[in-house]
């Protein structure tokens, strides 16, 4: 195994990273994967809050409460990315008026 148990990734890793990344497609190619990047953060972050609810130790007690927080932020961060992208994307695809 070339990475031990502590530094793979989690579901809640995984959907935050996955959000924020479609976030930040969303924000440089004005494409419609803002509502993906707020679907998948907002899951990661439910997730991140629900590891750090439910540990019992703090960090360095195999809890994962410092993942928890890492998915909790990153979470947060693909749902602005994704709002922003979505922001972003109805206002170029709005009727200018002259």
């Amino acid at each position: 195994m070339l990475l031990s148990a502590a530094y793979e990734m989690s579901a809640g890793r995984t959907l935050s990273l996955v959000g924020v990344v479609l976030g930040a497609i969303g924000l440089l190619a004005l494409t419609r994967r803002g509502l993906w990047a707020v679907v998948l953060g907002a899951a990661g972050a439910v997730i991140g809050v629900v590891v750090v609810v439910m540990a019992k130790g703090g960090p360095g007690t195999g809890y994962g409460i410092v993942g928890g927080y890492v998915s909790l932020a990153v979470g947060l961060a693909g749902v602005v990315l994704g709002g922003l992208a979505m922001r972003r994307a109805a206002r170029a695809a709005a009727p200018r008026a002259s």
